[in-house]
C-alpha cells in the first residue's frame, strides 16, 4: 500500500495542530503517495518507528491510501537529490538518534535535544555539536542525509 497525505495531513504539516510522537512524525514526513508502508518503515527503522505508529496516522484522518508508486533512484547514487527540508528531515532524523543513543549517558541531553528537533533547521543547528560526539566517520552517515546525497 502506498500512502500519501490528505488536506488535513497537509494542514497538520504545516501548523502541527494534531499532537504527534516524534516517530509518528517522523513516518508523517516521509509518507509522499510515492512511498509504501515498507519503504517508510524501513526508512525510519532507527528511530523506532513501528507499523503501529503509522496505523495511528491513518486513524487520526492525516494519511490515507492512494499514492503511486515511482522508480527509486539508487542508494549508490552520489549527486545530491532536489529534497524539500522535510525530506532530509526524515532522512537525518533516524540517522540522528541512533548516533546520540549511542553515546549512552553521556550523550543523554544531546538525545534528548535531537528527539526534541521538529525541523530540518533544528537537526542542522544540532550538527556541530553531534560532530564533536561522535567523530567525523560516525558523523559522515548524518552529513550526507543532512546534504540530501
Amino acid at each position: 500500500m502506498i500512502p500519501a497525505k490528505t488536506p488535513a495531513g497537509q494542514q497538520v504539516l504545516k501548523d502541527r495542530s494534531v499532537n504527534l510522537t516524534p516517530r509518528q512524525r517522523a513516518a508523517f514526513i516521509l509518507i509522499d503517495g510515492k512511498r509504501s508502508v515498507e519503504d517508510v518503515l524501513s526508512a525510519t527503522q532507527a528511530a523506532g518507528v513501528t507499523r503501529e505508529d503509522i496505523e495511528r496516522l491513518f486513524q487520526l484522518g492525516v494519511v490515507a491510501a492512494g499514492g503511486t508508486q515511482q522508480v527509486v533512484p539508487s542508494a549508490n547514487d552520489e549527486t545530491p537529490k532536489n529534497m524539500t527540508p522535510q525530506e532530509r528531515y526524515a532522512a537525518a532524523y533516524p540517522v540522528a538518534t541512533k548516533l546520540t543513543a549511542g553515546l549512552g549517558l553521556r550523550g543523554l541531553r544531546l538525545n534528548l535535544a535531537v528527539e526534541s528537533a521538529g525541523s530540518y533547521e533544528d537537526l542542522r543547528a544540532l550538527a556541530p555539536k553531534i560532530l564533536d560526539a561522535v567523530g567525523p566517520e560516525k558523523f559522515a552517515e548524518l552529513d550526507a542525509a543532512l546534504r540530501g546525497r
